[in-house]
């Protein structure tokens, strides 16, 4: 079974949908038992981080999620709290990944100006997982966010916008995408089939 935390952060609905679509059976829960007790674990969320991590310290799963032991794929904002902290809203998170979130740059290195968010198709490199087994270098993927973690010992692949971010974080059983697996197409349904295959 999977657990989906539910911890009113919103895009339950698409996860649950490509779950669906994977085949996959799943709960939603914010339940630490169910959580413990799951096979696999995805923390999803879109939002501001430093109420997503009042949503989690309200429930006590900012405790729970790092002590768990089997698979664990946060998603977006389930990505950047399982980080050390982040700019937004200068949030201090669950320290499972060694980086810092920092908010995206407003212009390229060429002086160019980007848009913040940074919404849309975007490429990921680097890859380095079994999250991306059968997965393509260049392989576009679907973002929306403003900030992003930065590139570390756990990064397992790469997106430049303005800057090199983690488009995804991996250490021991923890991984995460910035990117959206489940609005990211063929790709995304891949990289999810393959957590779930971990």
């Amino acid at each position: 079974m999977i657990a989906v935390v539910d911890y009113a952060t919103g895009n339950l609905r698409s996860v649950a949908d490509a779950l669906r679509r994977a085949g996959a059976e799943f709960t939603l829960t914010a339940d630490p038992a169910l959580l413990r007790g799951a096979d696999k674990v995805i923390l999803p969320g879109v939002g501001e981080a430093s109420s997503a991590m009042s949503q989690l310290r309200e429930r006590g799963l900012d405790t729970v999620i790092p002590s768990l032991t089997q698979p664990v794929l946060g998603i977006c904002i389930g990505m950047q709290l399982m980080c050390l902290s982040s700019e937004e809203g200068d949030a201090r998170c669950m320290g499972i990944f060694p980086t810092q979130v920092l908010r995206l740059p407003a212009t390229a290195a060429d002086g160019a100006r980007l848009k913040v968010p940074h919404v849309g198709w975007d490429t990921i490199t680097s890859l380095r997982s079994p999250l991306f087994d059968e997965t393509a270098g260049e392989t576009y993927v679907y973002y929306v966010h403003s900030f992003a973690a930065e590139p570390c010992a756990a990064t397992i692949a790469t997106t430049d916008y303005g800057r090199p971010f983690s488009a995804a974080l991996g250490s021991g059983n923890f991984f995460g995408t910035q990117f959206h697996p489940e609005k990211s197409g063929a790709a995304g349904a891949r990289i999810l089939l393959n957590f779930l295959n971990l």
